[in-house]
């Protein structure tokens, strides 16, 4: 792969060359690869299509997932979704029971998705150190946030230009099989960003009694700036922070 420099810029296709436009800025890679339909039926390929049926179940089940967490995740970093591919498979890797090709995400290792960033250019591990504690009840299927009281300049890094905070919980039951799901949010008021205690606060999520689906919660940072008595995000968002907590598998 090559990156195309100089003023003029190119899309498309020349003779065995891509031209093509990406985050990463305007690159250059030959065609190549080997026919679909021989990828498909070659023997030779076995581990090939293995590996493509779990990357694209890996997927499936990362786009379910930020969808039940959607509500908090309104400014997520523009690399997400390959993180989140690369995390899923992770965790589908650690399936003990299905055969290669045929693991799944539901059968593998979810805690590994355990302080999970969602905005990797402002994450939360950096800006939040607040003690909190979080509790899950299967029968009564309430997910439970506790954090004590605290000096906001003491326990939150703030951007520059911060005035006021908000923390937004998200409590989450999602079933991978079924690709169904039952989200909660909870949100605390917008609260200055100052030396002054925080009272305590208790965020609860009543999502599913009784479940065996995988259990989420999720916390966010909004970083507001006020003027004239009014609170606007700052940055338009860019550095809200969210990430997962705790996650409980049957």
């Amino acid at each position: 792969m090559a990156r195309q420099r100089g003023p003029l810029k190119v899309q498309g296709t020349l003779g065995d060359l891509n031209f093509y436009k990406s985050q990463d800025g305007f690159l250059i890679r030959e065609k190549g690869g080997v026919d679909a339909k021989r990828i498909k039926n070659d023997p030779a390929f076995q581990r090939t299509r293995e590996n493509g049926m779990e990357f694209g179940r890996a997927g499936k089940d990362g786009k379910l997932l930020r969808t039940a967490l959607r509500q908090v995740l309104l400014h997520a970093d523009n690399r997400l979704v390959s993180r989140m591919q690369r995390a899923m498979m992770l965790v589908l890797k650690e399936d003990p029971v299905n055969a290669r090709g045929k693991r799944t995400v539901a059968g593998g290792r979810l805690d590994l998705l355990k302080d999970f960033e969602f905005n990797i250019n402002s994450p939360l591990s950096s800006l939040f150190f607040a003690l909190y504690t979080v509790t899950i009840n299967r029968v009564t299927g309430i997910i439970a946030l506790d954090i004590p009281s605290f000096d906001p300049t003491n326990v939150l890094f703030a951007p520059s230009g911060t005035t006021h905070f908000k923390i937004i919980s998200c409590g989450a039951t999602v079933n991978f099989e079924d690709r169904t799901f039952v989200s909660l949010t909870d949100a605390s008021a917008v609260m200055p960003w100052d030396s002054t205690p925080t009272a305590a606060l208790s965020h609860s999520h009543a999502v599913t009694a009784n479940s065996t689906d995988a259990m989420f919660l999720v916390l966010t940072l909004q970083f507001y700036q006020e003027v004239n008595g009014e609170y606007y995000l700052l940055h338009n968002g860019i550095y809200n922070s969210s990430a997962v907590l705790r996650v409980d598998q049957v």
